[in-house]
């Protein structure tokens, strides 16, 4: 499959915990300043840097910290609305052609926010039980991927609107998913994958009849 890297593309592997050191609000509108070191290496004006899986454009960048613009839909569709002072975010930049590629590729818009619904521990491992909007559940699969908080993780487990991921102490001590407790909201980006196949099939306009549709016609177009 081949990918156009002209728009911004993340990885779901998280580069650091950043710390929210500012929150200004403005009409239908918020300015984040966040402090953080890995991320502003070589960073510039213009970068994008996904802040909890939300792709922001920094349009200040420090040698302590960033300030990115967060428009109203922004503010309605994720958690970032709920930051305070002080709050933890998870942070990377966007991928470059020389990136290695780690988690899978992530557009850092979210679709919908989660509740943490349940948290269970299982030998080393924190396994994480997530509601989401039940119309996005049809695009959750068994050991697919799924990013959270802009990390991207592995369903482990699926109930008619829950999913479940598996931390290990590592992933818990690295992304903020593992200081999260029941109740909490987690920003939710589900495959891109399957969102494309769903409006491939179901475009009414489209000329190849649903018939004509068969795995060789799909790895053809790229799927």
């Amino acid at each position: 499959m081949l990918f156009s890297i002209a728009t911004n593309i993340f990885t779901g592997l998280i580069e650091e915990i950043g710390t929210i050191a500012q929150i200004t609000h403005k009409a239908k509108s918020i300015q984040l300043k966040i402090k953080c070191n890995e991320v502003l290496k070589d960073a510039k004006i213009g970068d994008s840097i996904a802040t909890n899986g939300v792709c922001l454009t920094a349009t200040y960048v420090d040698k302590e910290y960033f300030l990115a613009d967060c428009m109203n839909e922004t503010i309605k569709r994720t958690n970032l609305s709920f930051l305070k002072n002080g709050d933890k975010v998870n942070l990377e930049k966007s991928i470059t052609l020389s990136t290695p590629l780690g988690g899978h590729l992530v557009t850092g818009d979210v679709d919908c926010i989660g509740r943490i619904k349940n948290i269970i521990s299982d030998g080393i491992a924190k396994i994480y039980e997530i509601e989401i909007p039940r119309h996005y559940m049809k695009y959750i699969v068994e050991k697919g991927r799924i990013t959270i908080d802009g990390a991207s993780l592995t369903i482990m487990l699926m109930t008619d609107d829950t999913f479940g991921v598996s931390l290990i102490p590592h992933t818990q001590d690295n992304i903020i998913l593992g200081n999260k407790k029941i109740g909490d909201f987690v920003n939710i980006e589900t495959d891109i994958v399957g969102k494309y196949i769903e409006r491939f099939l179901n475009f009414k306009d489209e000329k190849v009849s649903k018939k004509e549709i068969t795995i060789d016609f799909l790895l053809k177009n790229g799927f």
